[in-house]
């Protein structure tokens, strides 16, 4: 895919998936107010995780009072409520389709076989927000770093919603940041950005806005090919109102 319309908001890490990230919380209020509604409709989709039932819980009670939430559970074990599989329409009715972490691989493969890509995608033509962390995050870009196999590995079939490659939780797991940068500097990933947890960075029709923060000291960056590797330069953030 190559259209590169809506708003898209990728987070790294932190939200309410990671609440020991000092200042969680601020992305997800971000988020709500990128809506412009005064209680949007927001839609879990927990692919990544399989569906799991504690990730769904969490997210209910972090958006309860604060939005319309529902759930889309690709695997069939969704909360009552869930969107119907035979509805998954559904999701170009919501405000926000917010993506949670976990296998990258699992997720695309899944969502294809559901045809789930073509609705996202014109779900964001119509003005849905598109968000997510870490497998959420990697999602919309072309290509990403992954431990979908075990050991972190380079990705390149995501959706294509979003230019180049990502990285989540970068200075957050220990080599995460090396192998990424290996591998941009190799040429196995194109150019891309990467974020530490805490962080996300907001696009719009496939350009970069900003990158923001809800955790102290959080950074997202620029990682390039170079003529001896990967060259790394961090992108201005800004720090998120507690």
């Amino acid at each position: 895919m190559t259209m590169r319309h809506g708003t898209v908001l990728t987070m790294g890490g932190g939200g309410f998936s990671m609440p020991e990230v000092a200042g969680a919380g601020s992305l997800d209020e971000l988020l709500l107010t990128l809506t412009g509604a005064d209680t949007p409709r927001v839609c879990f989709v927990g692919t990544a995780s399989g569906d799991a039932a504690s990730y769904v819980e969490r997210f209910l009670a972090a958006f309860e009072g604060r939005a319309r939430t529902s759930v889309l559970a690709l695997f069939g074990n969704g909360p009552d409520g869930a969107v119907p599989l035979d509805r998954l329409d559904e999701v170009l009715e919501q405000d926000v389709v917010y993506v949670g972490g976990g296998s990258t691989a699992n997720l695309l493969a899944v969502w294809r076989l559901h045809g789930l890509p073509e609705l996202l995608t014109e779900a964001a033509r119509r003005g849905t927000v598109l968000a997510g962390i870490s497998a959420g995050m990697n999602c919309w870009y072309e290509a990403s770093s992954t431990d979908s196999f075990g050991p972190y590995a380079p990705l390149r079939d995501g959706l294509g919603l979003l230019p180049g490659s990502a990285c989540p939780h970068y200075r957050g797991e220990p080599g995460r940041r090396e192998s990424y940068l290996r591998w941009v500097g190799s040429g196995e990933l194109p150019a891309g950005y990467a974020a530490d947890d805490g962080v996300a960075l907001l696009w719009r029709d496939g350009v970069l806005v900003e990158a923001v923060t809800e955790a102290p000291g959080g950074q997202a960056f620029r990682v390039e090919r170079g003529v001896d590797g990967a060259l790394e330069t961090a992108v201005p953030t800004r720090v998120l109102p507690a």
